[in-house]
């Protein structure tokens, strides 16, 4: 399976909005790595999955391009909170459900049911929060870079992750300090 044949057959190659999405997804394809590797060297019993970390860290932001985010050079109608749920949909035509299910569940620190309905989210009730150690490993590493053209490139540092988490409340705050204690070495 080649992940970035996967991207082309759902985004231009020749738009800005597939060069965004491959250069964003090889960062966090990268960084998952560096993660999964530090994470193993602190609990040797545990091994994730190398190659689908990779296929699945390349694919987790596949639904952008239906989603109106015109920064992002995405001209799609839906929501951009929606990009998860519109990935998986797609990764489940192309019959990769736990793909699939990365893209659904790597949003911030993972979304639960009750933020849904308390929020008034674009999103059906039910919970979108990170199970296997595949899943929290991407959605831990998704937080490093942004979408954003004129930070593409920028790493963030951990305190500023947990500041931005800080905004949707200590819930939220709270599963990522869980997930960077993880696997994070900082923290």
């Amino acid at each position: 399976m080649n992940p970035l044949e996967i991207l082309a057959r759902h985004h231009d190659p020749a738009s800005p909005t597939f060069e965004l999405l491959v250069l964003h997804s090889t960062l966090v394809a990268r960084k998952a790595a560096e993660i999964a590797r530090g994470y193993v060297k602190r609990n040797p019993g545990e091994s994730p999955d190398l190659g689908f970390l990779r296929e699945a860290a390349l694919l987790h932001d596949i639904g952008i391009g239906l989603c109106a985010a015109p920064e992002l050079h995405c001209d799609g109608t839906e929501p951009y909170l929606c990009h998860g749920i519109l990935g998986r949909r797609l990764l489940e035509e192309e019959g990769l459900p736990l793909h699939a299910l990365v893209c659904e569940r790597h949003t911030g620190a993972g979304i639960t049911s009750e933020e849904v309905r308390e929020g008034g989210l674009p999103l059906p009730e039910r919970d979108y929060l990170p199970v296997s150690l595949e899943e929290k490993i991407i959605c831990v590493a998704d937080k490093f870079y942004s979408k954003k053209p004129a930070k593409l490139w920028e790493e963030k540092k951990p305190r500023a992750i947990a500041r931005t988490m800080d905004r949707w409340g200590p819930r939220v705050r709270g599963r990522w300090d869980e997930l960077a204690a993880a696997f994070l070495v900082d923290g």
